[in-house]
């Protein structure tokens, strides 16, 4: 069992969602950045959707009570076992009794603290991952508070050592996110068009897993158009009557009424996961056919046999 000594800012049990369930309002959650889950998994031998802890900007502490391994992905926070630095992107032996902190990010907006055999909590709709908003699976439905106590799977051996420093830099976040055009995109003003790829744009503090919030040029529309409500895609980009685009993410309504100008790619959606308050990001429009093309080449890449250093 792991006991949650101090849970960190926002701190959820996570997997990779609970698809095929936005026909009755329910969004797939999972994690934020599911490449780092994965890779996490992957290293210890894990299946790939296996449970695992997500920090968010602030890690917390965890405290094991029997030997095991674990993997720390996606963003540095600065982890320490018993005080010694933790790196990330390695499997890592933990012993009973051992600390695990994780002060605060040094880099992007979430870590993952994979587990050998898992976080075991209940399945919701096939899931394990927490949808905030809603309650609705993890642990009680909700992010960790202090004096938690984590049921762990059987541990095993892990399946890796490290991860492979060439392909972990074609995994990297990006800042710069491809888009494709939006169902209302030629609703939009070319001028509008045009910002939307022509300029740097701010994440603003008002940001979450339901979504990211932006900040820069006004984005604004031809004309008066009525818009009907009708379903809303992961990553779609929203804009409300502000102006200010917004990204829909992993705890998305399923529904929206605000026309959509763009879709971040399902390649750049983990880049999105790692974004934090304040930093800057840029857009760039590719085809539908590129879009295909770059997550076929990312899956390639998550399945390699290149992917990590036994």
């Amino acid at each position: 069992m792991i006991l949650v000594e101090a849970p960190g800012l926002q701190t959820t049990v996570q997997d990779l969602g609970r698809e095929g369930f936005g026909p009755i309002g329910i969004s797939a959650s999972g994690a934020a950045d599911p490449v780092a889950l994965r890779i996490g998994n992957r290293l210890l031998g894990n299946p790939p959707g296996t449970a695992a802890l997500e920090a968010t900007l602030v890690g917390g502490a965890f405290r094991f009570d029997a030997d095991t391994w674990i993997a720390l992905t996606g963003s540095d926070f600065g982890a320490t076992l018993d005080d010694e630095p933790v790196s990330n992107w390695n499997a890592q032996p933990v012993h009973a009794g051992q600390l695990l902190k994780m002060p605060s990010t040094h880099s992007g907006a979430r870590c993952y603290v994979c587990i050998s055999g898992g976080i075991d909590v209940p399945l919701v709709l096939g899931s394990a991952s927490t949808h905030v908003l809603s309650g609705l699976g993890g642990f009680e439905g909700r992010p960790l508070k202090k004096g938690d106590v984590l049921r762990t799977g059987a541990c095993k051996p892990p399946a890796a050592r490290s991860l492979n420093a060439t392909v972990a830099a074609a995994l990297a976040p990006r800042r710069r996110l491809r888009v494709t055009a939006g169902l209302q995109s030629d609703w939009f003003a070319s001028t509008s068009r045009a910002a939307l790829i022509g300029q740097p744009w701010r994440v603003t503090e008002a940001s979450d897993r339901m979504g990211l919030r932006l900040e820069g040029a006004l984005l604004q529309l031809r004309s008066e158009h009525q818009m009907v409500t009708s379903g809303v895609a992961l990553g779609a980009i929203q804009v409300p009557p502000s102006g200010q685009p917004l990204i829909v993410f992993v705890e998305q309504q399923t529904t929206g009424g605000y026309p959509v100008i763009a879709n971040v790619v399902a390649a750049d959606l983990p880049s999105v996961g790692q974004l934090r308050p304040r930093d800057s990001i840029e857009f760039e429009v590719v085809s539908h056919e590129s879009a295909r093309a770059l997550l076929l080449e990312q899956e390639l890449l998550l399945e390699s046999n290149e992917l990590l250093i036994a």
